[in-house]
């Protein structure tokens, strides 16, 4: 069965009926069948979305927050639903599809808890008798392109507090996992969304440059929120600035964890383990760095390998930790990662193997940087240890990254880590914890090619309304002239 686009609450194919395929990572079979938008839908898309636009505008916060609410109800219901899809499009473990359709739900309820939050204030003015405020509008219709590492989280992450602000959205959906976005979209479909208010189109990968770029350039279109890689972040940003439009980028990560001298190494082992390998190190917070003190290196280490080496990997359909990479060739990557970072001296304590898309956990120590995976991200479970000596230089290499989403730091000294955690470049930092987190009601987003912008709770609000000044004034006030 064909996944549909959904354009102003009719399903339908795309204007000229063409379509691509979507295989699955593990056994090469059809994952997925979606329509392939063209031009002409994308039109049509922004036409509906805009034209729904007044009235959702005008709809009050009790109607909106009982809607997200339904439709966070249905996803809850759906959630084998999505965990088949997201297996079989994405390769990954069924607890992270499960997770992933928990916290979608957290997202879309903490959404409905904004719609009466949307508040302005009022401000003193010099001119007597006049009444000054600012007041939060939604900025109308919002396009909003979300990936396919977390899909369900990041897809409803990316529309659900656009929705509670009073805009209408557009979901592109990720070529990699189109069904599990549109099982998104019926959610709030069926909750009840007035038609036009939620819509989604997907396209073939090979358009992908074309349709992003006439749906940032669609006049209908008045902001962009995109989750993704950095070069990717690059062309949405410029494509926005140039036609005026504001952008939220949650773009890539080089997430390092600092174990200090003085750390709990049982903790910190735990904590580098749950975040360098949770979804196969597909997380834009993954640990790509563990930055370790040389004084306790050795044990930490020792710790660190004996635990990654008895993670179970392979099929994701099966009782593993580490399932699929989004594709086989992935695997390529981080092999070459691993030649490139052996040749020139690291060691290869853990890991390694793979069978086709699935990857075992894999660490290099005594990485340095002449080796692409100090700087690269993989995004994957190929992942460095730096030994350094202390905390200053521990900082240094931490902030020796061109992004700046998310950091962590170990220490029983909760000023030291504090002293650690201000001075590392990031948006999120976090103390005697792992590097991946995510709460909704959480200001979510980096610095530097991490992005702008940010994700969650009020946060949320001040990125997707305008403020306007609004005054009642004495029209019978005194002139100059």
């Amino acid at each position: 069965m064909t996944v549909l686009l959904s354009i102003g609450g009719n399903d339908q194919a795309s204007s000229d009926h063409k379509e691509y395929n979507r295989l699955d990572p593990v056994t090469g079979a059809i994952a997925s069948t979606s329509a392939a938008a063209t031009i002409d839908d994308v039109n049509a898309i922004t036409n509906a979305a805009n034209k729904a636009f007044p009235a959702w505008a005008q709809t009050g916060p009790t109607e909106r927050r009982n809607l997200l609410n339904k439709a966070a109800d249905i996803m809850e219901a759906k959630q084998d639903e999505f965990i088949a899809a997201m297996i079989t499009e994405t390769g990954a473990t069924g607890p992270w599809a499960g997770f992933n359709v928990m916290l979608a739900a957290g997202h879309i309820r903490e959404a409905a808890a904004l719609t009466t939050q949307m508040g302005g204030e009022v401000i003193p003015s010099n001119k007597p008798g006049t009444l000054a405020m600012s007041v939060n509008k939604p900025k109308g219709v919002c396009l909003a392109i979300a990936p396919w590492n977390a899909p369900i989280i990041l897809g409803a992450r990316a529309i659900a507090t656009p929705l509670a602000c009073g805009n209408t959205v557009i979901l592109k959906s990720s070529e990699f996992c189109p069904l599990t976005h549109r099982l998104i979209i019926d959610c709030f479909l069926e909750a009840g969304f007035p038609a036009g208010v939620v819509n989604l189109l997907s396209n073939d990968p090979s358009e992908a440059a074309s349709i992003v770029k006439a749906l940032i350039e669609a006049p209908e279109v008045r902001h962009v929120n995109f989750t993704g890689s950095s070069p990717v972040g690059r062309i949405i940003g410029r494509l926005a600035g140039e036609n005026l439009k504001p952008a939220l980028l949650e773009l890539g990560g080089k997430a390092p964890l600092l174990v200090l001298s003085d750390a709990d190494i049982e903790g910190a082992v735990n904590a580098a383990i749950f975040g360098a390998f949770m979804n196969q190190g597909q997380i834009c917070m993954s640990t790509e760095r563990v930055i370790v003190d040389a004084s306790i290196a050795d044990d930490f280490v020792a710790k660190l390998v004996a635990r990654a080496s008895t993670l179970p990997w392979g099929n994701p359909r099966e009782a593993v930790v580490l399932g699929s990479l989004v594709n086989p060739e992935v695997s390529d990557k981080m092999q070459a990662l691993i030649d490139d970072a052996v040749s020139k001296g690291a060691k290869l304590v853990c890991g390694g193997e793979n069978d086709g898309a699935m990857f075992s956990a894999t660490l290099l120590d005594g990485v340095n940087q002449s080796m692409r995976i100090y700087t690269e991200e993989s995004f994957g479970p190929v992942k460095s240890i730096i030994r350094v000596n202390g905390d200053e230089e521990a900082i240094k290499v931490a902030n020796d990254s061109e992004y700046g989403l998310s950091a962590a730091v170990f220490s029983q000294d909760i000023n030291r880590a504090l002293a650690c955690a201000n001075a590392i470049n990031s948006g999120i930092c976090h103390i005697n914890g792992p590097t991946v987190g995510d709460e909704p009601q959480m200001p979510f987003g980096g610095v530097s090619d991490s992005g702008y912008g940010r994700f969650g709770g009020k946060a949320g609000i001040a990125e997707f309304t305008d403020s306007r000044w609004i005054t009642v004034e004495d029209p019978k006030q005194h002139y100059p002239f």
